[in-house]
């Protein structure tokens, strides 16, 4: 399953293109699509030895684990950069290249240093048909998708706009992860990544918002420097006061058939109030807000709460909560893609809450840290920013 060779020229079709996930709200890691239902990172050792090690308690609130794949870095006779996985024994059986959203599928990924601090743009004829051609169905882009890396959802006054597009955070990790590998370019060499369930692939108009847990985000490894910085971000964040604070966010417009999108760099300014308020416009569908999702949420944020509490050891720094549901409402509709997953019990499908990231997440017995620094009891951290997210969502019930 590991280190398997490069895929020579007249094995290019069981190669599996991977793509830029367009649905990533947050992180700095690029996520890639490797099928409809699958999605890969690099490979973390401290992640993956918390996937092969967690707790059957846990496993309902996080992606499942599906292995590892090798990838390698392809250039053509252009200079354009593509990123190949090779399917293989143990691995799911995918030998098309056919994820389900192709957003960026045609687009051209500029690896010159230079173009790090460039504005990236594509045709829109170019991303609305490719759109059309993956999506049918779903709503078309109305604008070209365009950013500047440095200010990625902010314009020159520093304010972030409504985006009337798919959230380009996903291209803007995936660019600099190609910058990156590009450097030390090897076309032989193998890169292993983790296959992971793509937590999102049910919903035809995934609303995400992406939350940094607890008032630690750096891990027991980092350096006095890496240390500093981020105890000085949680401390003019909402990460100190509340325990938790926003890292990215899409919101599907009704009244407009648009993504609103919000970055980390949004979610850092955000006092408590603002909080609050930016997790009132999560669940506002542009026409109203959508109190029938809120009791399913805090029943789900209330069993993790509860999960949590009986985790001894484990530490999840820097690890993030996403609360999903579905942009489009319910209707009794003969369009198939209109209409919702089947209910199940007291979870309904429509909602989801899922903890992602975990390269430094350490507890004991951990593989890849045979040793770590003993943590007793939960994380309390963690668990601070439940219980506010749950009161914040509890006071939005009671119209507060």
């Amino acid at each position: 399953m590991v280190g398997q060779s490069p895929l020579g020229p007249g094995e290019g079709r069981a190669a599996v293109l991977l793509q830029p996930f367009v649905h990533q709200v947050g992180g700095h890691t690029s996520m890639l699509s490797y099928d409809e239902h699958t999605i890969c990172k690099p490979l973390v050792s401290q992640e993956l030895s918390f996937y092969e090690s967690l707790p059957l308690a846990m496993r309902q609130f996080t992606p499942q684990y599906k292995g590892i794949v090798s990838v390698h870095l392809r250039k053509d006779s252009l200079g354009n950069l593509t990123l190949l996985a090779s399917p293989g024994l143990g691995q799911p059986d995918s030998t098309g290249t056919d994820p389900t959203v192709t957003l960026w599928h045609k687009c051209k990924w500029a690896a010159s240093a230079s173009s790090e601090h460039g504005l990236v743009k594509w045709s829109h004829t170019q991303v609305t048909k490719t759109f059309k051609d993956s999506c049918p169905g779903k709503m078309l882009l109305r604008t070209d998708l365009q950013y500047h890396t440095d200010s990625l959802l902010e314009d020159a006054n520093g304010n972030q706009p409504e985006r009337k597009s798919y959230n380009p955070w996903g291209l803007h990790c995936h660019r600099q992860h190609l910058n990156r590998m590009s450097s030390k370019l090897n076309e032989n060499k193998l890169h292993q990544f983790l296959l992971l369930e793509n937590v999102v692939s049910k919903y035809s108009y995934p609303c995400i918002l992406d939350l940094k847990m607890g008032t630690r985000q750096h891990g027991d490894d980092a350096s006095e420097e890496k240390k500093a910085r981020h105890i000085k971000k949680c401390e003019q964040s909402t990460s100190a006061s509340l325990g938790v604070r926003i890292c990215g966010m899409q919101v599907y417009q009704a009244d407009t058939g648009h993504f609103l999108c919000k970055d980390k760099y949004f979610g850092r300014k955000l006092s408590p109030e603002g909080f609050r308020q930016t997790l009132r416009q999560f669940l506002c569908n542009g026409n109203q807000l959508r109190v029938d999702l809120l009791e399913p949420i805090i029943l789900r944020l209330k069993a993790l709460l509860s999960v949590i509490r009986k985790q001894s050891s484990y530490r999840f720094y820097s690890s993030s909560l996403l609360i999903i549901y579905d942009g489009q409402e319910h209707k009794e509709s003969t369009d198939h893609h209109l209409s919702f997953p089947k209910t199940h019990g007291t979870n309904p499908s429509r909602v989801d809450v899922r903890m992602i990231d975990f390269a430094h997440t350490t507890f004991k017995g951990s593989k890849s840290n045979p040793n770590p620094t003993p943590h007793d009891g939960p994380d309390h951290g963690y668990i601070f920013g439940l219980e506010n997210l749950i009161k914040i969502l509890q006071n939005l019930s009671e119209g507060k």
